[in-house]
């Protein structure tokens, strides 16, 4: 589970620092010659006393101490405390704030009588770095999203209030200002790009204990861990709550990422910790300090990756690559311009598309009025489209789910339906148009349930899903349906792609075939 939730009001922690000793200089172990010395001094290995093993010499440049490292950067790096407003708990009792291992007396009070939910004052605590010396902060987004008042302490034990410049959620990026006086700063390294196995320190404010420091190496490079506009650099230097925001240095004190997850099973660091590459840390926080906002290109479609199952179902070559159009938004760019749903993109400005999030980091990168050139595979054929790029909507207006779709909260209906490839299925009606709140401009079959024990029943399936298309190909009927499997089997492909309308928009579903249907 990834952690990136900072709320802190205080904890009794134990702290263990593992460093590998790294006194420079050759061991000169008693039963080693001369002769065997020099060739040591040539190589670096030092025999051992014991049978065939080898100790190496540390390369040059692995630091005795990262001290010095510490004492340049460390006056730059923030201590970042918020207040917050959060829901009050229902039900009488005491809330447990994350991050506390007791739970924190709050006292009870009854909901407003405008009906309002009841709301109580919650800490937070985070870390942050100087990037100016008039007082610009480097934060985490989610750090001071909902804050209410936030304060910023410095090395000097000085404490200011600070206001927030912009923030962006995509990439979990803020920007932080505050005054009083000429500050201590520190710069993004955006041309050096770190390679694994190269030292970082990472500083900042574990569990609301104040400036802490941690060491390790960067251990990979590229990590997509479900953000859509970031690459992170892996690390394993020890990263733990209160440290999002704070800085990863490499050993010359230059900034070369913006700790701001974990990975970890237990909500601790188990080495494996998250930063922001300082190029896409550099980008947006100066874009933030100059507008407070970010604007990104936009398309107007939902998209997903192309699967192998899904190249294999729809008879595609196996170097294909792109993204699949699930839904296109009316009245958006992409619906402008033709793009329809079912479009494979698998270029964009003549460069080949990898995934879903390759295609939006890149639209995203396009500014609004750009001409993006995409290439499509609809039907068979491929297909030039222009779209004219928008400006991407507010993430609250984008992740509305899909207004009328109620799957899953109404009774199965009287008719039984047909069984195709273990769905049960029925041509859409008026009766089941409103018993599952179908929009109108829905058509296609609706699926009332998955027969128990059949290959279809491993996918979830709910009933008031509507199946639009088979095999690229729309269906309304049982036999349209009947048509698209037999079609595929003739084929010699062993699943088929279905086109499924669902609570939260259109989905691609490769369902694998079986025997004979009922």
């Amino acid at each position: 589970m990834l952690k990136r939730k900072e709320f802190i009001l205080g904890a009794a922690v134990g702290l263990t620092f593992a460093a590998a000793a790294t006194a420079g200089g050759i061991i000169d172990w008693p039963a080693a010659g001369a002769q065997e010395q020099r060739a040591e001094l040539r190589s670096g290995l030092v025999p051992a006393a014991t049978a065939g093993a080898v100790l190496f010499q540390p390369p040059p440049g692995a630091p005795n101490s990262f001290a010095d490292i510490i004492d340049q950067v460390s006056p730059a790096v923030v201590q970042i405390d918020v207040t917050t407003r959060v829901p009050r708990p229902s039900v009488r009792g005491f809330p447990n704030i994350p991050g506390l291992p007791f739970p924190f007396s709050v006292p009870q009070q009854p909901q407003g009588e405008d009906g309002e939910e009841p709301m109580m004052e919650g800490a937070g605590s985070g870390s942050g770095f100087f990037i100016s010396a008039d007082g610009y902060i480097v934060t985490n987004n989610h750090v001071v999203a909902n804050a209410s008042e936030i304060t910023v302490r410095l090395t000097d034990d000085r404490e200011l209030t600070a206001r927030i410049v912009g923030r962006d959620e995509l990439t979990d990026l803020a920007v932080l200002k505050v005054d009083g006086g000429t500050f201590p700063f520190v710069q993004f390294e955006t041309q050096a790009q770190p390679r694994v196995g190269d030292w970082v320190v990472a500083l900042g404010n574990p569990f609301g204990l104040g400036g802490s420091a941690t060491a390790g190496i960067v251990s990979a490079r590229g990590r997509d861990i479900g953000d859509q506009y970031v690459d992170f650099i892996q690390i394993d230097a020890p990263i733990n709550r209160g440290n999002s925001g704070g800085p990863t240095f490499d050993i010359y004190g230059r900034v070369i990422g913006v700790n701001t997850a974990i990975f970890s099973p237990t909500g601790v660091s188990v080495g494996i910790g998250f930063a922001i590459p300082a190029d896409v840390a550099q980008r947006v926080t100066q874009q933030l300090m100059q507008g407070g906002s970010i604007e990104r290109g936009y398309l107007g479609v939902q998209i997903s990756t192309l699967t192998p199952d899904m190249r294999e179902a729809l008879g595609l070559d196996e170097g294909v690559t792109g993204a699949f159009v699930g839904d296109v938004t009316p009245g958006g760019p992409a619906a402008a311009a033709g793009l329809r749903a079912e479009d494979v993109i698998t270029e964009m400005n003549g460069q080949a598309v990898r995934n879903n999030t390759d295609l939006t980091r890149r639209v995203g990168q396009a500014r609004a009025g750009d001409t993006l050139r995409l290439t499509v595979l609809r039907e068979g054929r491929r297909v030039q489209v222009n779209v004219r790029a928008g400006v991407r909507p507010p993430e609250d207006e984008l992740n509305n789910p899909t207004p009328g779709q109620q799957n899953g909260t109404a009774e199965r209906p009287a008719a039984a339906g047909v069984v195709v490839e273990g769905l049960r299925v029925a041509p859409m009606s008026a009766a089941l148009r409103q018993q599952y709140g179908i929009d109108p401009q829905i058509n296609g079959l609706v699926i009332l349930g998955v027969e128990a024990g059949s290959r279809t029943a491993r996918i979830p399936f709910e009933p008031g899903m509507v199946i639009q298309s088979a095999d690229r190909r729309p269906v309304t009927t049982v036999d349209e349906l009947r048509a698209a499997v037999q079609r595929v089997r003739q084929a010699g492909r062993p699943s088929i792609l279905l086109f499924v309308r669902t609570g939260q928009g259109n989905t691609p579903v490769v369902l694998p075939l079986e025997g004979d249907e009922e």
